[in-house]
This record gives C-alpha cells, structure tokens and sequence, in this order.
C-alpha cells in the first residue's frame, strides 16, 4: 500500500516522563552525553556515579551536578536513592554490572552491546526476569522519534512486502582508542556493527544463514568485515562495518512497492525518504547528535517503569539476543573469539 504522506512519530513529550533516580555506572565519555541529555532534554536525575577510581567518579559527579560520587560498582548498586542504573562500563563488564544491578533491586539500562554474546545477553534476561525488574539495551537508535516512523511505515505496509535491508556503519579512529584494544572485545563488530545487526534483525527477524568475511587489524582485533544473511521467506541483509573510514552509514530498506532509506547518519537524529516510483516522501528531522538523542531511551524506561512494565515491546532483550545471535556467527566465521576480553564460550 503506498503512503499518501508519511505517519508522524508516536513518541511522547520527554518532559512528561515520570521522573526516575539515576545511578550511572562508569563515568566515561558515554556517560557524559547520557547525563547531558537527561539533564537537557527530562525531567530525569541523575543522582549518583560509580567508578572504580573513586576520583574519576568525583570529577563526572562535579562537572555534572551529580549529588553522589562513590568509589566501586557494588556501593552504587546498593543505593537506596538510585532507582534505575545505567551501565556504561566498556563491554566486557556489561554482564557483571547488570546483574550485580539487578540482583541489588535496582532496574537496568545496559549500554550496547548488553553482552559480548547471546549467550550473555541470556544470562541477564534470565536475571531480569526471575527479579521483575524493566531491562533494557541502549541501542538509541530504536528509541528515537524517526524509527518509530521507520516502524510505522513498514507495520503499515507503505513498502509492500519487504525483501531487503542494507546497512553499513564505519567510523575512523584515533591511535589509541579502545576499539583497538583485544582485551576490550575491540573491533567494529561491537561497537558500531550492531546498529545494522539490530536493524536488519529487528525488520527481518532471525537470520538463516550468513556469510561474512573479515579483514584484521595490526593492533589484533578485527578491522572490518561484511556479511550477507538470509532471513524469512528468502529475504536478503547485508552489512558491513569498518574501524578504519567513514562510509555512508545509512539504512536502506527495499520492498516490492517502494525504498525507505535512513538518511546518514542512520544511527542519530536525522530525516528519511521513502522514494515510489511516482514520488517521494520525506520525514524531516534535525541532525542530532547523542545529546540530542539518548535522553528517549531513558524516559521509555521511565514510562515502562511507571506501568509495570519490564520491556520496550519494540526492542526487547529477545531482540537484543536476536542481534547478538548474528554477531556470534559472523565472530565464528571471521575468527574473532574475544577470548582476550574473557568471554569463554
């Protein structure tokens, strides 16, 4: 069915979201643009950081108003004034950190990726479940006002039957940078890969078959790779992702009707078109950047929290897992077994 005009996003005002009390974990550059946003955009607060280098908490708690600095991971979970934790630790800790968070009573907003695995991704669903507690993988991007018009789009059938979905994301970095660091499960796959791994998954569904290549870096992580996946009645992904250049990073879907392409860049703020072969519809939206953006995230938390809720129906730790299924199979086929950031599966 084509669209007359494109829906409008369905996302709620953010200053209307219940307000929670934050602890952030890990007071790192993510953090930063997290807090910033909250601060900017909600009524959120951010009430208390935790580092293991109690100094490096104090100063983000100084910069950033935060009324609580303390000095290990464990401290912060056991706050009585935290309601919800952001875990913002580089990956490896990220299953730790949930389900110290978790077991401690406290709700999680996990930083992606949730796990370096599915596996782990499992093991804190598992948690959340048996505590009741609302977990969630910060992938921004699915929270964000242009791919809820994304979703509508495609729920309306405005692309006719779906067949394939492309997306790439590639960013250059600095000698130095932790993506560069094995230990840290470096390489592009984690890091910036797992925008079009959940957004092929989250359109598609599982994958049925990949078949990825990878090429690796001098400093012994993988520098970049490719695949192409099979899905459900024979539609079709590729991706691709690159530690060392920029590429378009923008998603296109493609129907039998007509093409939606995720303007670059496709993980942030920033408008779509949906092109027929008679016209073209464009959603305008800003570019943003994190702070523009990763406030939504924090306040759909709020709201599920507010109703009982334990999950976003649209990004679901089951579709967390989805993503990190992929990324399993193309680590395997590539050769790519973070053995170094300590995962033993």
């Amino acid at each position: 069915m084509m669209l007359e005009s494109l829906p409008a996003p369905r996302t709620p005002d953010p200053m209307e979201a219940p307000t929670l009390r934050w602890g952030v974990m890990g007071p790192g550059w993510i953090a930063e643009q997290f807090t910033k946003s909250l601060q900017a955009y909600t009524r959120q607060q951010v009430v208390a950081v935790g580092s293991r280098a109690l100094p490096r908490a104090q100063e983000f708690a100084a910069e950033h108003d935060v009324r609580t600095a303390v000095g290990s991971y464990e401290e912060l979970a056991a706050l009585d004034d935290v309601d919800i934790v952001y875990v913002a630790t580089p990956h490896p800790a990220h299953l730790e950190l949930a389900v110290l968070s978790l077991e401690a009573g406290k709700h999680v907003l996990v930083e992606k990726p949730i796990g370096l695995s599915a596996g782990q991704a499992r093991k804190i669903a598992a948690v959340a479940e048996r505590t009741g507690l609302y977990c969630a993988e910060a992938l921004w991007t699915m929270f964000l006002p242009k791919w809820d018009v994304v979703r509508q789009v495609v729920e309306l059938g405005g692309l006719g039957e779906l067949t394939s979905v492309h997306s790439e994301y590639g960013e250059a970095f600095p000698e130095g940078h932790r993506v560069f660091d094995p230990a840290l499960a470096g390489g592009p796959l984690l890091d910036l890969g797992i925008y079009p791994l959940a957004f092929v998954t989250s359109l598609l569904g599982p994958h049925e078959s990949i078949a990825a290549l990878g090429q690796q870096d001098p400093h012994g992580v993988n520098g970049q790779l490719g695949a192409t996946m099979t899905h459900a009645g024979g539609t079709l992904s590729v991706v691709a992702t690159t530690l060392h250049g920029l590429l378009a990073n923008q998603v296109t879907i493609v129907g039998t009707e007509g093409v939606l392409t995720v303007e670059p860049t496709h993980h942030s703020p920033g408008p779509l078109t949906l092109r027929y072969a008679d016209r073209t519809l464009t959603y305008d939206e800003p570019h943003g950047d994190q702070v523009s953006g990763l406030h939504f995230q924090a306040v759909e938390a709020a709201r599920r929290i507010a109703a009982g809720e334990t999950q976003t129906p649209w990004w679901t730790l089951g579709a967390s897992i989805t993503a990190l299924e992929a990324s399993d199979e193309i680590r395997r086929q590539i050769g790519d077994d973070l053995t170094a950031a300590g995962l033993r599966e």
